[in-house]
């Protein structure tokens, strides 16, 4: 089974990813063609499988090391992304996605709602069966509220240039980072650590979630469609404002929000000088800052953590650094 070119650097954790990846396979028994197909092609399409990974490593650091159940795990957690994701092209009647159809555009809206549900299902029945207390589920169901408003709040905010940078952030806190913080928690606690241990680890999740998502915001102002793999800023085109964008706003609001006004009917022409206003009026640079500054954050956190036998911590800080230095 095919992982992201990422994960040619680290050959210790590719058996227990095509573990992850297979085990997702095989919870898919649908009766339903279409759906199952719809799922399948949405597991092989090629995502970095980060969130797994991240879960995979930070149970290394408990004394239980049932290395099943860390699999089951992390399938857990990346099918609750997936299904994530798939919900979010239905609201965003996005075509693309990692430079592919999506499974609303290849399949319709109506099996790309059952897949994702699906999905969630998947993942509540692993984390059912592998679990060991109940406060692994709790955590589980409290960082789905905490996704949920994320995308809420997106949502309540679609096309208002009034919207604030603490706003932004907190959105981006529930719809990005918080995936990231239930896997380094939920990997500890579930390896026998004690929950003031997993909440630090949850916290260094959460930073990197944060650094994500921005970085990934600046690429859509960095990168042309074809190394991003979605239209660069068709989020503009949707009211979706990201942090570069808000930061130029800030800056020249009498250049920036005659364009943002005209919302779903600026064109391509206005888009490219949006994209110019962007970089002239430092959004991109300003952004880059907010970045480094979580990814400062999540790398003193993981200085921080234990060593151990497996060497796990420098596999940590070489993993995020890399993340947090792409281009893709």
């Amino acid at each position: 089974m095919k992982l992201h070119p990422l994960w040619q650097d680290y050959p210790a954790l590719q058996p227990e990813l095509r573990q992850t990846l297979t085990l997702m396979e095989d919870s898919i028994k649908l009766k339903n063609k279409p759906v199952a197909d719809a799922i399948l092609s949405m597991i092989h399409s090629g995502g970095k499988l980060l969130r797994p990974a991240y879960q995979l490593l930070f149970s290394q650091f408990g004394p239980e090391q049932d290395r099943k159940k860390a699999v089951s795990l992390a399938a857990s957690i990346e099918m609750l992304h997936t299904a994530t994701l798939v919900h979010d092209d239905i609201v965003d009647e996005a075509d693309l996605r990692r430079g592919l159809q999506t499974i609303r555009s290849e399949f319709g809206n109506a099996v790309a709602v059952y897949a994702g549900d699906f999905l969630f299902v998947c993942c509540f029945k692993l984390m059912a069966d592998y679990a060991s207390s109940m406060r692994s589920l709790q955590i589980n169901s409290r960082s789905m509220e905490k996704i949920l408003n994320g995308e809420l709040g997106q949502m309540d905010t679609r096309y208002d240039t009034k919207v604030t940078i603490s706003e932004y952030l907190e959105n981006i806190s529930g719809k990005t980072a918080e995936l990231f913080s239930l896997s380094c928690s939920v990997g500890a606690l579930e390896s026998g650590t004690n929950e003031r241990f997993a909440k630090q680890c949850g916290d260094i999740g959460q930073n990197i979630g944060m650094a994500f998502q921005i970085i990934d915001d600046i690429l859509d102002y960095s990168q042309p469609t074809e190394v991003i793999g979605k239209p660069v800023l068709e989020d503009v085109r949707q009211g979706v404002y990201s942090l570069p964008l808000l930061l130029a706003l800030q800056k020249a609001p009498q250049q920036v929000l005659p364009l943002l006004e005209k919302r779903g009917e600026i064109t391509d022409e206005e888009v490219e000088t949006l994209y110019g206003f962007v970089h002239e009026f430092g959004g991109v640079e300003a952004a880059k800052a907010y970045a480094k500054d979580y990814t400062d954050k999540a790398l003193k956190g993981i200085k921080k953590l234990p060593d151990n036998d497996l060497n796990t911590k420098a596999t940590l800080l070489r993993l995020t650094q890399t993340i947090l230095e792409r281009k893709d």
